[in-house]
């Protein structure tokens, strides 16, 4: 058993690793600017004075560590230089690739960026008319790599500014760059390959070790930690899930083995077909359904009250508290297992009934056990299989939550938070609700080759057998 354990253990680093390079390249990908998105959330005055400056922009992207490389390395073109990501802003960056891509030399590129920058910092506030027109130029060029374009607004700025001051020096100087690097292309270097290590000070290293720590970061939407906000949905989730998971578990296993004792009767005939009306029907639409006819006053019973979960006050003693919690989750709860009872108790009762037609039940049987000893000893072991590839999956999503019911029903769970995170873009919880559903994932299939094993000793065998040279 040992060994089987460490031979399925042995596949879980690299396919982590794996799991959490898409995570923080999804991360990455996310729409949105986390500098801007982070600063503008919060809404403080002050912080939005400060999002407004290039040198608060540029203190808060160090704060999220967006300075440091990407990865451990890059294989990017030649004519890219090995500190672009000092580079913080993305159009700003973006302007920069383009540079280098089209001219194919980061010096020249770095010395025409720099006059761009040099130029707008030196523009004054007056005249009016003057300081939006060369906004708006500086502006169009920020987002521009194409010659034929550049040109132009260069000869717009250089005209625009009396000659001899010093907005005018600059305008020449900005022009004459320009000149310089599109008179001096080097464009093989943008086709040949260039390797750059950066070694451990790295995002996704960093990213990584937080990680593996517990610190996911700070959320976009309220600055709180990603990991105080889903633990508080977790508890939620879990106990929701773990509840709804042990009754359809508890129900559907002995169902099952009930319809296919009594294979083709009436009993096992009826029970398909309601099994097969509960599995087909859909869980949002039960979930509405149930909270108009038990809660709404006009239209309902009445009979349970939806407000919001943990009601009570503390003073009210731990069992009132719980017996209130108990009452919210009544209706999610049922929402959240009949269709998983319906499909397990099918598929339960599809593998018994293969089951009881093996030889070695035939020979039980002629020995003259009894029916109940050969059922729950015998055939209920071997026809596990089904349910406990059923569970692999299952468990990942009792932590990922259920996005519609706890939507219908108002549960501060997983799913609710994964919802309004998204509708938010506060993409930190998103991506840690993300990779920590992967991770649930493959500690699911490893829960279920652990039951496999036990439920079948062939399994562990043949897996110990292949190792052994």
């Amino acid at each position: 058993m040992g060994q089987y354990l460490l031979h399925r253990l042995a596949y879980l680093v690299p396919t982590l690793f794996v799991i959490s390079l898409i995570a923080f390249a999804l991360s990455k990908s996310a729409p949105g600017d986390p500098v801007e998105l982070l600063l503008r959330r919060t809404g403080d005055e002050q912080m939005d004075e400060l999002a407004s400056t290039d040198r608060g922009y540029r203190e808060t992207a160090q704060i999220l560590g967006l300075d440091k490389p990407v990865f451990y390395f890059t294989l990017l073109p030649a004519a890219y230089p090995d500190t672009l990501h000092r580079i913080i802003n993305p159009i700003h960056r973006r302007l920069v690739i383009n540079l280098c891509a089209r001219y194919g030399r980061w010096a020249l590129a770095e010395a025409y960026f720099n006059a761009l920058q040099t130029y707008e910092q030196s523009v004054p506030d007056k005249p009016r008319e003057i300081l939006i027109e060369s906004r708006r130029i500086t502006a169009e060029l920020y987002h521009t790599d194409q010659g034929a374009s550049i040109r132009p607004a260069l000869e717009r700025l250089v005209r625009l500014h009396p000659s001899g001051n010093k907005e005018h020096t600059e305008a020449k100087k900005f022009l004459a760059a320009f000149t310089n690097m599109e008179s001096n292309p080097s464009v093989w270097n943008a086709y040949l390959p260039g390797f750059q290590w950066f070694g451990l000070d790295n995002q996704y290293h960093h990213w990584l070790s937080n990680c593996l720590r517990g610190d996911f970061g700070r959320s976009f939407r309220d600055g709180q930690p990603v990991k105080s906000k889903v633990w508080a949905a977790l508890r939620w989730t879990l106990i929701l899930n773990v509840l709804s998971l042990l009754l359809a578990y508890g129900l559907s296993i002995p169902l099952g083995i009930y319809m296919a004792a009594h294979r083709d009767t009436w009993i096992d005939k009826g029970s398909q077909a309601g099994l097969f009306f509960l599995y087909a029907l859909p869980s949002f639409w039960a979930a509405t359904l149930l909270l108009l006819l038990f809660t709404h006053p006009d239209i309902g019973l009445q009979w349970i009250t939806v407000t919001q979960i943990s009601d009570y006050p503390a003073e009210a003693g731990w069992w009132a508290r719980r017996l209130s919690d108990l009452r919210h989750m009544a209706l999610p709860m049922f929402c959240l297992t009949y269709g998983s009872l319906a499909f397990i108790a099918l598929q339960m009762r599809n593998a018994m009934v293969e089951t009881l037609q093996q030889d070695y039940i035939r020979t039980a049987r002629a020995k003259g056990l009894k029916e109940g000893q050969i059922l729950w000893k015998h055939a209920m072991r071997n026809a596990l299989f089904p349910a406990i590839t059923l569970l692999g999956s299952i468990f990942p999503a009792m932590i990922a939550g259920s996005i519609v019911i706890e939507s219908v029903f108002n549960l501060p769970g997983m799913g609710k938070l994964t919802l309004d995170s998204m509708f938010a873009q506060d993409w930190p919880v998103v991506y840690t609700i993300l990779m920590l559903s992967a991770v649930l994932t493959i500690a699911g299939l490893l829960l279920a080759d652990m039951l496999y094993s036990w439920a079948d000793p062939r399994v562990r065998l043949g897996a110990e057998n292949q190792s052994t040279p």
